[in-house]
């Protein structure tokens, strides 16, 4: 049995708590390794060492920080198939899937290789007589990350690349069901010139969270994860006078308009609710066709794409949905199923009735894609985040009537709207109360140098992460205003400055 490790000053580190846990493969429920859960005196040991390498990284000239992430990049570009397989064996997703997962974080890093110009500052020349004004962004110090299982190389890449090269160093604690991923990161990392101490890796449970969250020398923490953990993470940081962002659940509505072009949305939404078995904060998991005429040819354009799904682990080239991350999560999905049923839904797709009949993989957690229809606003499949490959149909009457069942939805992380109508898709995005909008798209992720956010129970903190908010986040502004003795007699002034 392997026991993955933490990773500290550049050195992997064996677990000394004596905790762990087993770490599975979703596809065949085995499991071969272990995971180390970390105790605060390893969290201490990690932001200690975190700490000790800030001055000397922070003074190193933004230039020289890019050309590491631009070592790091090459060396992601080289090796993505070999993350992407750590990612599958651990997380279940198709490698295809877990090879763009690693280009989405790729472009994380290519984004923060531009630290140089991010950096800048403003300058003012004479705001007063003889006196200049200038305006710098400096880093915070020691940050962390707490990030999910459903991206276990992503969502690290959409903060420590930022930090890293905005000055600051970090710890990541990774998701302990896919750990794997984060060693591979921090080993490049150093192989691309970081120094000892920049980039630390701590796994854990809510243990090493909370020694995070309490830790006197850990300036801020971004966590993506779950609304009410997303909202616990945000409360106690706070309280701790940190900086945090905090990105929580989802609730994802595609609007169908009667002029779409249903061919294309069929094809998104399939893309866009059963990719990574739906386990995206980004997934759409609500279908909304203007017009039960709209939702009939919907549904029937949908249900031989769902039931000619190719489900299968990683290994098989042609899968196009692999397994449930866990045991636990595939039978909390058929509970949601399960209710939906109960509660008057029509279930015209049922994923549960599927089985995994391959030699090796019958005991993997594996789910069927299900497509639900007749759901209203009163049944816990619309009302709760559901994290698998279940697609809801709620039908409504208007373009009105749609807008108003997303702005009743408690998440507000991103939606997207099929038309060809230009005035309504203008409307749409300008009106929408969500923080991503799609128009004609199946996932309205933005590209790195954009930032991504949601809006409502979607995120707690003031920024959205990558992009100019990610360089914001990682760093505080400092004004100075300063005047040069220029042989000028100067008296005494008592009165507040003014420039009159």
């Amino acid at each position: 049995m392997t026991e993955i490790a933490h990773y500290i000053g550049n050195s992997r580190v064996e677990g000394m708590s004596g905790r762990s846990q087993p770490v599975f493969n979703p596809a065949t429920g085995s499991s071969d390794k272990t995971v180390a859960l970390a105790s605060p005196e390893e969290v201490n040991a990690a932001v200690a060492a975190a700490r000790d390498a800030w001055p000397a990284w922070a003074a190193t000239p933004a230039l020289r920080r890019a050309r590491i992430l631009d070592r790091f990049k090459t060396l992601l570009w080289e090796r993505a198939d070999e993350l992407a397989r750590a990612i599958s064996a651990e997380h279940g997703k198709t490698h295809d899937d877990a090879r763009g997962e690693v280009t989405r974080g790729l472009e994380v890093v290519e984004f923060a290789v531009g630290a140089p110009t991010h950096l800048k500052g403003e300058f003012s020349q004479n705001v007063g007589t003889d006196v200049d004004c200038y305006s710098i962004r400096q880093p915070l110090g020691v940050v962390a990350g707490i990030s999910p299982f459903n991206f276990p190389a992503m969502v690290p890449m959409w903060m420590f690349p930022v930090a890293l090269a905005c000055g600051n160093t970090f710890v990541l604690k990774p998701s302990e069901r896919d750990p794997s991923a984060s060693l591979l990161l921090a080993e490049w990392l150093a192989e691309a010139g970081l120094p000892a101490g920049v980039f630390n890796v701590v796994q854990g449970d809510k243990v090493a969270v909370d020694a995070l969250l309490d830790h006197p020398d850990v300036r801020a923490i971004s966590f993506v994860g779950s609304t009410p953990i997303a909202q616990y993470i945000h409360q106690r940081g706070i309280a701790n006078g940190k900086r945090v962002q905090a990105l929580g659940g989802a609730k994802n509505h595609a609007v169908i308009m009667p002029d779409a072009d249903l061919d294309m949305a069929a094809n998104a939404l399939m893309g866009a609710a059963f990719g990574s078995a739906g386990e995206r904060c980004m997934a759409v998991s609500v279908a909304v066709p203007v017009t039960d005429a709209v939702a009939d040819a919907l549904i029937e354009k949908l249900v031989p794409r769902i039931r000619a799904l190719k489900i299968g682990p990683s290994t098989d080239s042609g899968a196009e949905m692999g397994p449930i991350v866990t045991e636990q999560a595939r039978d909390r999905i058929r509970g949601y199923i399960d209710s939906a049923e109960a509660q008057g839904a029509s279930i015209v797709v049922d994923g549960r009735t599927f089985r995994q009949d391959r030699q090796g993989y019958e005991n993997g957690y594996f789910i069927g894609g299900t497509l639900i229809d007749n759901v209203t606003t009163d049944m816990t499949v619309w009302q709760e985040e559901i994290f698998g490959p279940v697609l809801s149909v709620v039908r409504r009457e208007s373009y009105h009537d749609a807008v108003g069942l997303i702005g009743e939805c408690p998440y507000a992380n991103g939606t997207v709207i099929f038309t060809r109508d230009g005035d309504t898709a203008r409307l749409f995005a300008q009106d929408i109360e969500v923080g991503m909008v799609g128009v004609n798209v199946p996932v309205p992720v933005p590209m790195a140098f954009h930032s991504f956010g949601g809006w409502k129970a979607s995120i707690f903190g003031d920024y959205a992460v990558h992009g100019m908010e990610g360089i914001r986040f990682y760093t505080r502004i400092k004004t100075t205003t300063q005047r040069w003795p220029t042989g000028h007699r100067n008296e005494p002034d008592f009165a507040m400055p003014t420039h009159g």
